[in-house]
C-alpha cells in the first residue's frame, strides 16, 4: 500500500520545515515549496538524512501558475496527495498609516491567495484520497493585532475561506483544519515587512519564552491524525481568543498596551 503524501508550502524554515520532518518521521512522503534555492537544498538534505522520501519544489505559491506546478509535480511524484499544509506566509510590523500599500498587497497575495491557489489545484487529489486541508493561520486571524493590519486581514480572510470550504466539503470526506500556532520561535518576525517593505530584522519578542516550531509541528500532526477542525495553541493564544469573544473592550486595551511596549523595543513574551 503506498505511503501517504503531504505538500507543505513554505516548507524551508520555521513551522513549515518542522512539519516536513514531523510528517516525514510519521511515514509521509513529503513535498515542500520554497523560494530560496539554498534553503530548499538544506531542507532536502535534512529529510534525506532522516530517510524521508521527499520532493523539493522551487515555487512562490502567491503565483497561480507556480502553485499549480507545485501540486502537479507532487501528485506526479507520489501518485496522489493526502494532506495539504498551507503554511507559506509573510508577516509585518508597522502602523497602517505608515505602511506602503504594496506591503498589504504582498501579504494578501502570499498569505491568502497562496492558500486559495494551492488549495484549488490540490482539491481534486484530496477529494480522491478523502484527505485533509490545513491552513496555518494565527491568533491574528481571530483578533486583529495593531501593527499587523495587513497580516491580520490576510489571516481573517484565510479563516473565512477555510470555514466556508469546510462546510462545502462536509459530506465529501475532506477534512479542513485551521491551525493558529500563537507566537512561535521561528524566523517569521525577522523577515516580517517593515513599513517600506524591507525586512524588519531583530524582533522585540522573547523567542525563548515561545513555543518551538518543532512542538507546533507535533501538535499539527496530531490534529491532522485526529481530523480536527481547529487548533489554537499556547495558553496566551487561547486566552486572547477567549477574552476577545467575551470581553472585547478589555482585550482592545490589553492588546494596545502590548503593542506600545513592542514599539518602544521592550522585550515582550
Amino acid at each position: 500500500m503506498p505511503s501517504h503524501s503531504v505538500l507543505i508550502t513554505g516548507g524551508t524554515s520555521g513551522i513549515g520545515r518542522a512539519c516536513a520532518l514531523a510528517f516525514g518521521r510519521a511515514g509521509y512522503q513529503v513535498a515542500f515549496t520554497g523560494r530560496d534555492e539554498a534553503k530548499l537544498a538544506d531542507t532536502a538534505q535534512a529529510l534525506a538524512a532522516a530517510g524521508i522520501a521527499h520532493l523539493a519544489v522551487r515555487a512562490d505559491v502567491g503565483d497561480e501558475a507556480a502553485a499549480e506546478r507545485a501540486v502537479r509535480e507532487t501528485v506526479a511524484q507520489f501518485g496522489g496527495l493526502n494532506v495539504l499544509i498551507n503554511n507559506a506566509g509573510i508577516s509585518m510590523r508597522a502602523r497602517f498609516q505608515d505602511a506602503d500599500l504594496d506591503v498589504i498587497k504582498r501579504l494578501m497575495q502570499t498569505n491568502f491567495f497562496g492558500t486559495v491557489f494551492t488549495t484549488k489545484f490540490a482539491l481534486p487529489s484530496l477529494l480522491a484520497s478523502k484527505g485533509t486541508i490545513v491552513g496555518i493561520s494565527s491568533i491574528a486571524g481571530y483578533r486583529g493585532l495593531p501593527g499587523r493590519t495587513g497580516y491580520s486581514a490576510s489571516k481573517f480572510a484565510m479563516n473565512g475561506f477555510l470555514e466556508a470550504l469546510r462546510t462545502e466539503l462536509l459530506d465529501q470526506g475532506v477534512n479542513v483544519l485551521t491551525a493558529a500556532p500563537g507566537f512561535t520561535a521561528s524566523n517569521i518576525r525577522q523577515v516580517a515587512l517593515a513599513a517600506d517593505g524591507s525586512a524588519q530584522g531583530e524582533s522585540p519578542r522573547d523567542e525563548g519564552a515561545m513555543m518551538s516550531s518543532e512542538a507546533v509541528a507535533d501538535e499539527i500532526l496530531k490534529a491532522v491524525q485526529q481530523r480536527r477542525r481547529s487548533l489554537v495553541l499556547t495558553s496566551q493564544g487561547k486566552l486572547t481568543v477567549f477574552l476577545n469573544k467575551w470581553l472585547p473592550g478589555l482585550t482592545d486595551k490589553l492588546v494596545l498596551n502590548h503593542f506600545r511596549k513592542e514599539e518602544k523595543g521592550v522585550v515582550v513574551g
